[in-house]
């Protein structure tokens, strides 16, 4: 049977400094293809590049964020695949999903998944409209949080990327509480891929809706990683960098609040000020 796949991995680099050049062996984040197959009916549902680790996170946090499962008992079984033609060796770049008998997904909303870069997103109004016509709700949440708080976020977020520090290539989603204690870290080549392992963890211990918690990811806030808070039910949504447009028209439409460019002793509030204590 053959090993996991890792995350990083080791090369030799030449350094140029002030007209000299020298060699080392350097880190690299991994990243490879992993695709996402029902076993019944048999159906590839998605095929993205992504960073091994906290796989079966990853499969059980994409199946939520697109609304076709809806809670813990949704799902059966996540393995992974096994090839018996090669005595039965382990093939960790394919997730198999048994989800309850009973479950009929609508698989339409996963069309623009399939072969999908680590950095995919989407983006239209339909898709505004779509996530109503799935459920998702206002966000109610009333509690307030202090600016020290997400002053703090960025720097908590990066001292505990252990694989980030190795290799210098890899996006974050962290999950904090109200008091700005770092609870869930995942990382990844893609930052949709790291939200979807996060809240994949947190779907698969019963830990949802997540209403009395702050989700920090490192890069840009984009429609995608929108959807995902909100179809987890999180209130307060931070970034290092600036939101897209439509990231903006979809917090003031479900009242999430929005954070970004949390650099410092600054960030920008974009929705949702009311939570936000100075």
């Amino acid at each position: 049977m053959n090993q996991p796949l890792t995350s990083k991995t080791q090369t030799k680099i030449w350094i140029v400094e002030e007209n000299s050049v020298c060699s080392r062996l350097d880190y690299l984040a991994v990243e490879e293809p992993l695709e996402l197959r029902l076993v019944s009916p048999p159906q590839t549902i998605a095929v993205t590049m992504r960073t091994p680790g906290a796989d079966f996170d990853l499969a059980a946090g994409f199946l939520y964020s697109e609304g076709i499962i809806r809670a813990r008992e949704d799902i059966q079984t996540l393995s992974y695949c096994i090839d018996f033609s090669i005595e039965e060796e382990q093939r960790y770049n394919i997730v198999n999903i048994r989800l309850k008998e009973e479950l009929a997904p609508d698989l339409k909303s996963l069309e623009r998944h399939f072969f999908t870069t680590s950095a995919c997103g989407v983006c239209g109004k339909a898709s505004i409209e779509q996530l109503k016509v799935r459920g998702c709700r206002l966000i109610s949440t009333e509690t307030k949080v202090s600016a020290e708080v997400i002053y703090n976020l960025p720097n908590k977020l990066r001292s505990s990327q252990g694989i980030f520090t190795a290799t210098g290539g890899l996006h974050a989603a962290g999950l904090f509480n109200f008091q700005g204690e770092l609870l869930k870290l995942r990382e990844d080549v893609g930052r949709h891929n790291a939200l979807d392992k996060l809240i994949g963890s947190a779907f698969l211990a019963d830990e949802l809706p997540m209403s009395d918690r702050i989700v920090m990811v490192s890069g840009r806030s984009s429609f995608e990683i929108l959807q995902k808070c909100i179809a987890a039910g999180v209130p307060i949504v931070c970034a290092v960098s600036a939101p897209s447009s439509l990231a903006v028209s979809l917090a003031k439409e479900f009242g999430l609040t929005l954070i970004g460019f949390l650099r410092g002793q600054r960030f920008n509030i974009y929705s949702g000020k009311e939570r936000i204590e100075v």
